[in-house]
């Protein structure tokens, strides 16, 4: 029996961990994929408090670090359900195990929202569609690549391919982007990125590897661009049907809660980009992480009392 279950070791994840263990709780992490969440493929945080300018990865890592020193569990298992037992207490089931604890923060944060195309191509992902140029982006070093997106992940995505390869093409949907200043200007800087607006990526095109992109110009015109690698950072997605009904979703699949992140199950919370909110930073996910962590062992207490 843990105390605290943390459903996602992203940042809003393994930060309810870290407040939970300073709490004399003992607290299992579950992470369906890899360690760290969408921070850990930012190539820079530079807007967290303190830090100056620090690798996601990094810092990911020092969270990790940090919570494991404490005595914090980590399994890498998929959680697919989640059931309140009549004694209060909670079961979660993974694909391979069940688990018992007082209390649970779902922290399961987003995924990457994926390109539609019309011949719906998600087989090319891996072979030349990608969706993280941190992973991925020097297999092309002094190559020509694409960027598709707006906004900062884009941004980031298309300053760091311009350090080592060729030439970079961002193509944005409409004319301008939605990212922070700072890296609006230090991607116009860049003479190797050329930002071509005002344009929908329609379909890709390839066999067993990318070769082209089709799109729709400003005129409406289909026209054809040869490319072997392009990289998408369209936004987010959100996968949270798992934790149905014992949590509230609104029409874009998030979960409902205010600032408490409280959902509408007692001793069932929810941190960080998973959870419906304004804003989606880091800062606000370690927010979300020491608020439900704090409130779920208060209710942890109420248990014993």
């Amino acid at each position: 029996m843990f105390d605290l279950l943390v459903v996602g070791a992203g940042a809003a994840g393994m930060t309810s961990a870290l407040y939970a263990l300073r709490n004399g709780k003992k607290v299992l992490v579950l992470e369906s994929e890899s360690l760290g969440g969408q921070i850990a493929t930012s190539p820079r945080l530079e807007n967290y408090p303190s830090i100056k300018e620090i690798s996601g990865e990094q810092f990911a890592d020092n969270l990790f670090e940090q919570i494991t020193a404490l005595g914090a569990e980590v399994e890498i298992e998929k959680v697919i359900g989640i059931e309140k037992l009549s004694d209060g207490t909670f079961k979660v089931k993974t694909e391979y195990n069940e688990y018992q604890a007082k209390s649970v923060v779902i922290a399961s944060g987003v995924k990457h929202k994926h390109l539609r195309t019309k011949s719906e191509r998600d087989d090319l992902v891996g072979k030349g569609v990608y969706y993280c140029a941190i992973c991925d982006g020097a297999f092309y070093k002094g190559k020509e690549v694409m960027v598709i997106g707006d906004g900062n992940t884009a941004l980031q995505y298309a300053i760091l391919l311009s350090s080592y390869c060729k030439k970079v093409y961002v193509y944005t949907l409409f004319d301008k982007f939605f990212g922070d200043d700072a890296l609006v200007k230090t991607l116009c800087s860049k003479d190797n990125i050329e930002v071509r607006p005002n344009t929908a990526v329609t379909d890709f095109i390839g066999d067993n590897e990318l070769k082209s992109v089709e799109y729709k110009d400003k005129d409406g015109n289909i026209c054809y661009h040869e490319i072997p690698a392009v990289f998408v950072a369209i936004g987010q997605v959100p996968d949270n049907k798992a934790f149905l009904p014992l949590v509230d979703l609104d029409k874009d699949g998030y979960i409902i809660a205010n600032e408490t992140c409280k959902t509408k199950t007692d001793g069932l919370f929810v941190a960080g980009d998973c959870r419906t909110k304004p804003v989606r930073q880091v800062a606000t996910a370690v927010a979300d992480g020491a608020v439900a962590a704090t409130n779920a062992s208060i209710y942890i207490e109420s248990l014993n009392s």
